[in-house]
This record gives structure tokens, sequence and C-alpha cells, in this order.
């Protein structure tokens, strides 16, 4: 069995349900979209799937949209490969706060768009802070800055799509 608070204990503090707001700039800065965000992130204990995050959005104009990432885990990374992503996700060892995890991964269907993301967590394991960076043909294009809080550790509670950030229990 993969043990993934063994394989990789960083990732595994981020176990849970996150709040948050992503927010998406051009290259010269200027602010282009934003939306709000819930990440359901779980570590299911199945070799198959070992680490599932899902991830709902929602819009002010009242757009929402769900994305699902099942992975596998090989050699220390977990890979994302679904209809829309191709990539993968480590923890960096050379953090020595075990605050970072890396990825990247390749757009489908979207030609040469790739992206790079740093996730950093806050000491208390409540707080996260994501940045990507996107890039086409080698030319960075844009820029996602994401903050988040956590809302609960206890993913087996959420009974379906919510987006109004209800208290759940710790």
């Amino acid at each position: 069995m993969i043990d993934m608070k063994r394989h990789m204990p960083a990732l595994a503090r981020h176990e849970g349900v996150w709040d948050g707001d992503y927010r998406y700039y051009d290259t010269e800065g200027n602010k282009t979209d934003e939306h709000r965000s819930r990440l359901i992130c779980r570590i299911t204990g199945d070799d198959k799937m070992p680490y599932h995050q899902t991830n709902q959005y929602s819009w002010a104009d009242g757009r929402t949209e769900v994305r699902d990432f099942p992975t596998t885990y090989s050699f220390g990374r977990i890979i994302f490969d679904n209809e829309l992503i191709y990539g993968w996700c480590t923890e960096i060892p050379e953090d020595d706060f075990h605050r970072t995890l890396m990825l990247h991964w390749s757009r489908k269907g979207e030609g040469d768009i790739e992206l790079y993301e740093m996730i950093q967590l806050s000491d208390c394991g409540n707080y996260r802070h994501r940045t990507w960076q996107w890039y086409k043909g080698g030319r960075l294009i844009q820029r996602t800055l994401i903050d988040e809080h956590r809302v609960s550790h206890n993913w087996k509670q959420i009974p379906g799509v919510s987006f109004a950030g209800e208290p759940l229990e710790p």
C-alpha cells in the first residue's frame, strides 16, 4: 500500500477543504480575471488513486465550474493525467521548512501551453499561497495568484458542490 503520509508528508499536510480566491494577471500586471474556489484535497488510501483533488470555481457573474483531478503515484511524484492536463507534483527536499510543493503540467488540447506552480503552506497549516506561471512556446503569457485558507481537515463531510464557504466541522 502506498502510504502518502510517509512518501509525501508535505503533500499530506494539504489534505482537507480549502476556500480561496484566484486572480489572473497578464504579463504587464493587469488583472484579467478572478473567481472564488473551494478545493477538496484527499489522501484516499487507494493505491490506484492515492491523491484526489476536486476544484470548484465560482465567478461573480454566476458561472461555476468543477474540475476533478485523480492521480497516480510514481517515484516521489503524484501524476495528473486526465482530459484537461498531464503533469506532476513533487515536494522540494531542499526546503528545510517543508512548506513547498512544485507542480508542472501541460494543458491538453491547448497547443503548447504549460504551467509551473509553486505552493507554500503556512507553518500552522491553515493558509496556503500558490503562484502559477503560464507559458506558451516557452514565453510567459500570464500569472495566477491564489490565496486559500483551510475550512476543514475533514473532506469526507462535504455533501456536494458548495461555494458559500459554510462552516464545517474541523
